[in-house]
């Protein structure tokens, strides 16, 4: 009770800050630009969160040259440090904790158990990232007599962070921690739609001690100054998590070398997924419900893990279909801000009737089993849950990525057909199944192609270390987030080679000195 009304405290002191103005930060100088992008609540559109001023190319240009200038000296500085002052952010971040939590509640519409994970979530990279580094800084030996080898890793450069509105906090922090902890220096250029999360999150970092330019926060459109970031000759690497429409755009452009250019920029990209929980046909139906519930429909259905499809084998496909659409009826939709509701409004206006005609183009294909009304909720972006059933594998319902509460029940005859139809997507980032068979949970884990399976639990809410995140085809490229090779693509692995055989003799080894030097 102590807790909860600690945090209902602090949800009551932000909602007093809100409507306040926040500058683009360069260099450690907070820039008032005069041009705004303006953050709505999107229960409350009438609300505004804050106003935060938007970057044009002449301060992205001088931004990217203040990152290369404060490069040298980052990357050259002792990776305890830097690990030092990732501890240092996450101790202040816990301290906010409840905050920050209450800023996504107004800011991204999440539930006060979504918005508290996202921001646990956050310390976890901060914390994890920074004991990774730690043991990426020392250098590896693979010494002969006469001969001493080295491998050890160096930054990439300058890189670009583009976190999404879904998760405004921690991929947020997810991204940018692994790119400074490893001596890159990076413009951070939030989403539109969450813009206030992010510039207290640049200003916590001021307060911990970054130094200035390694850091530029930078937001702005993506169509200006998104794209021409992502073109600029000055930027190395870019960090991405978003949609797949977005992400391949990203991949386009950073593929050409402009004039000036020297080196290939690398891209780490998240893309989504159409992700299917297989039910099969001895599963228990209590623990199938509970998790596709909360799969399909936690947060909106606004997570790139989000439960979309269901695949039922075997003959208890009605059964199950009757038992999941009576427990989504009962689900509570309204302002996240009141403790008791389970889902809140999808992120803006278009998103929502994005959703409204996918649902409506679904009923063209497949039989609508539920569609819960917002009745009273006409002032915020609300979309009520939608489930179709015996809908077609090849459909739209099945294929497309919707980003909503809008969840296909498909029918398998078998195990062998149901894989066939949850790998039968452009994508392959989360899954799961429920069985009490040993043998088939072993099929599933061999052939379902999946970054992320789960089995006999939800398939959302992936944790740091414990589960890292991410998956192929076309829901992305590059290493799992929070994992322990994450940080390796943020760097540059170089070797150093020494013959020191000198006159018939060869000198004691230099770990030492080697080390001292942060070879």
């Amino acid at each position: 009770d102590g807790e909860r009304q600690a945090f209902a405290e602090a949800i009551a002191r932000v909602e007093k800050r809100l409507g306040g103005r926040y500058p683009i930060i360069v260099d450690g100088r907070e820039i008032d630009t005069g041009t705004y992008i303006t953050s709505i609540n999107p229960a409350r559109p009438d609300v505004v969160v804050g106003v935060v001023a938007a970057a044009d190319r002449q301060l992205a240009d001088a931004a990217v040259g203040g990152a290369a200038a404060a490069f040298k000296t980052w990357s050259n500085t002792a990776w305890e440090e830097r690990a030092r002052i990732l501890l240092k952010v996450a101790d202040r971040l816990r301290q906010q904790r409840a905050e920050f939590a209450a800023l996504e509640i107004f800011e991204a519409g999440k539930t006060w158990g979504e918005a508290d994970a996202n921001v646990t979530e956050a310390i976890d990279y901060l914390e994890y990232y920074a004991r990774l580094a730690l043991n990426l800084g020392r250098p590896q030996s693979r010494h002969v007599a006469g001969e001493d080898n080295w491998l050890w890793y160096r930054a990439r450069g300058v890189g670009i962070v583009l976190p999404p509105w879904n998760f405004p906090l921690a991929i947020l922090v997810g991204m940018l921690s692994a790119a400074i902890v490893t001596g890159n220096t990076t413009l951070l250029k939030p989403s539109s739609q969450t813009p206030v999360i992010a510039a207290c999150f640049a200003k916590l970092l001021q307060q911990a001690g970054l130094p200035p330019g390694v850091v530029q926060f930078l937001p702005g459109s993506g169509a200006s100054v998104g794209d021409y970031l992502v073109r600029h000759p000055g930027i190395d690497f870019i960090a991405f998590t978003g949609s797949r429409e977005v992400g391949l755009h990203i991949v386009r452009q950073a593929a050409t070398v402009a004039p000036g250019q020297r080196q290939v920029k690398h891209v780490i990209a998240e893309m989504g997924g159409k992700n299917a929980i297989i039910v099969d046909s001895d599963a228990d139906p209590d623990e199938a419900i509970t998790g596709i519930v909360h799969s399909a429909f936690g947060y909106q259905g606004q997570k790139c893990s989000a439960c979309s499809r269901v695949i039922v084998v075997g003959n208890h496909y009605d059964q199950l279909l009757h038992r999941l659409v009576e427990a989504t009826a009962s689900l509570k939709i309204g302002d996240p801000a009141d403790p008791g509701m389970f889902m809140g409004p999808v992120i803006e206006r278009s998103a929502r009737e994005r959703i409204q005609k996918a649902i409506e183009a679904g009923k063209n294909h497949a039989q609508l089993a539920l569609q819960v009304a917002c009745s009273g909720l006409d002032t915020g972006y609300f979309v009520g849950p939608a489930i179709f059933s015996r809908v077609p594998p090849d459909s739209p319902l099945a294929q497309d990525e919707i980003f909503g509460p809008v969840l296909a029940v498909l029918e398998a005859r078998n195990l062998d057909e149901a894989l066939r139809i949850a790998n039968g997507t452009d994508y392959a980032l989360t899954g799961g199944l429920y069985s009490r068979s040993p043998a088939n949970i072993e099929k599933v884990r061999r052939e379902f192609e999946v970054g992320n399976l789960y089995v006999n639990r939800k398939i959302t809410g992936a944790l740091v270390d414990r589960q890292p995140f991410g998956g192929f085809k076309l829901s992305g490229l590059g290493s799992k987030a929070g994992g322990a090779d994450y940080l390796l693509q943020f760097l540059i692995p170089c070797t150093f080679t020494e013959r020191t055989l000198r006159r018939g003799f060869a000198p004691l080894e230099r770990s030492g000195e080697m080390t001292r030097k942060g070879i």
